[in-house]
């Protein structure tokens, strides 16, 4: 593995983990950032969806018809057949017709071993003791956008192999381990114990639990805003220029936040089941009287009344079957693969600062932005935003990202079922095909339409789509559907609640 030493970027300001480093990210002062990616010139789009960053006079008559549109590329145009009605649109997606308004279509599979992008396993020295574990791809690809995924809680880069292969053959690849997670777990101990030589007990053999703290932890806590220092740092110091974020649930939440405060480096934002809310203990900046009645807001070390606390959940989180429950829960379909992450899991919560580093993460306060208003500044500053959900969740349910697309319309909310809290690790199939779709989308400022975009009228309306794909040989099936720009919150609302009572009455028919 590759360690990259830190240094202090041109643009910013090391300081302490909290504080002033926290309020500059929080400040959302824009700095001007030089990029060397190309950019891209066409006299004719035709995509609402990039309306919000490239205005719709700027490109052309809303009323132009899609087949009027100019392509980057001739190769990418669709090639009908007229007797079959089958036709490969732009992404080599081969439409084999429609039935009952919904279209089918065949998409790509996931690369085999051997034809893989190879993925390279680093290690980023951000501060003295705070490693910043990262995974790459895709680097011979220099004149592609970068893309950097943020991992959910309690799991790391890891999560995103899929991605790494896949899009690493055309892309810049990253994903991150947040620090307190993953492989980026500190090296030492921040709170050294000293038991007097005698044999250690189940204690002292946790880092976090002593009285005193090392200086290079003080004042850590394992917050959204420390995440979003890791996320902007790593940006500037090891990727340079700005990128595509991509984030599921937490990391979802890190990635619009950090794109909120600093739109100059993103390019997009993907929300992949991005969780709406995060942390229990109130921000002293945002509500300063109601967090004085916190004591302890996820500093090193533990206070003594929360470490038999944190004991005792940590055997219960940590269990083995608790971890194969969990998954069992978030996964829509069990006869997913999931070995590997069980493993990789497993393989943190054997790591002696695993355990306080989930007592600082449920206890540190709330980012000093909610997601509304991460939302609010995104639409302020036009940064693209696309929103894949899998319908299946049972934790970010399928209103919460509808409530997104209500207060971004233009945005594109595409559900995919049956696919659950990660669809980019149980239908990466599907959401690698639609990011590529995306980042096209954005790159060729609307030249190459959305994916499951037919003509005009499906930019305004839903579009529905069943998409196959190959797995080990075998064919799978999934329906997506993207959710129009008249869009109506009450009448998904009404949906769901009439699917759930006929759902009801069936059980007891």
């Amino acid at each position: 593995m590759e360690v990259i030493s830190w240094h202090s970027a041109p643009c910013c300001q090391a300081s302490s983990l909290r504080g002033i480093t926290a309020e500059k990210s929080i400040d959302c002062q824009s700095r001007p950032f030089s990029s060397k990616t190309k950019s891209f010139h066409l006299d004719k789009v035709k995509s609402k969806w990039v309306s919000s960053r490239y205005p719709q006079g700027h490109f052309g008559s809303k009323s132009r018809k899609l087949n009027q549109v100019s392509r980057v590329h001739s190769s990418l145009d669709g090639v009908q057949n007229a007797d079959s009605g089958n036709f490969i649109d732009e992404y080599g997606t081969y439409v084999t017709g429609s039935r009952d308004d919904v279209r089918k279509a065949v998409i790509p599979g996931l690369p085999d071993e051997d034809n893989g992008a190879t993925i390279s396993r680093r290690f980023w020295e951000w501060k003295p003791n705070l490693k910043v574990y990262y995974e790459t791809s895709g680097s011979e690809n220099m004149s592609s956008p970068p893309v950097l995924f943020l991992p959910g809680f309690g799991v790391g880069s890891f999560h995103y192999e899929k991605q790494l292969k896949d899009l690493g053959r055309d892309y810049r690849v990253w994903a991150l381990d947040f620090l307190g997670q993953g492989m980026s777990l500190p090296d030492v101990d921040p709170t050294p114990q000293l038991n007097n030589g005698d044999e250690p007990d189940k204690e002292h053999s946790l880092w976090g639990f002593g009285n005193e703290t090392e200086p290079w932890a003080n004042q850590l806590v394992y917050s959204i805003d420390l995440w979003q220092e890791q996320v902007r740092y790593f940006i500037e110091e090891v990727i340079k220029e700005p990128v595509y974020l991509a984030g599921n649930s937490l990391g979802g939440f890190v990635a619009l936040s950090f794109a909120a405060c600093n739109p100059q480096l993103v390019k997009g934002v993907t929300l992949l089941n991005a969780t709406p809310f995060w942390g229990f203990v109130p921000n002293p900046e945002r509500s300063p009287r109601l967090s004085k009645l916190f004591p302890w807001a996820g500093t090193f070390p533990l206070p003594a009344n929360v470490r038999k606390l944190v004991q005792i959940v940590w055997e219960k989180v940590s269990d083995p079957t608790s971890i194969a429950g969990i998954l069992k829960q978030v996964y829509a379909d069990h006869s997913t693969d999931v070995d590997k992450v069980f493993d990789r899991i497993m393989e943190t919560t054997r790591h002696p600062a695993a355990a306080a580093s989930l007592a600082s993460i449920m206890f540190a306060p709330q980012g000093q932005l909610s997601f509304g208003d991460s939302l609010k500044r995104c639409q302020m500053s036009n940064v693209p935003i696309c929103l894949v959900y899998g319908k299946e969740d049972p934790w970010v349910q399928p209103i919460w990202g509808l409530r997104v697309k209500r207060q971004l319309p233009e945005a594109p909310y595409y559900q995919i079922s049956p696919a659950g809290h990660c669809p980019h690790d149980e239908v990466p199939e599907v959401v690698n095909y639609l990011l590529r779709g995306w980042i096209k989308n954005l790159e060729s400022k609307g030249s190459v339409v959305m994916p499951l975009l037919e003509n005009e009228d499906s930019v305004e309306h839903d579009t529905a789509a069943e998409l196959e794909f190959l797995r080990q040989g075998s064919k799978r099936t999934v329906k997506v559907r993207l959710y129009g720009s008249d869009f109506s919150l009450w009448d998904q609302i009404s949906s769901f609640i009439n699917t759930r009572i006929k759902d009801i009455k069936l059980k007891f028919q």
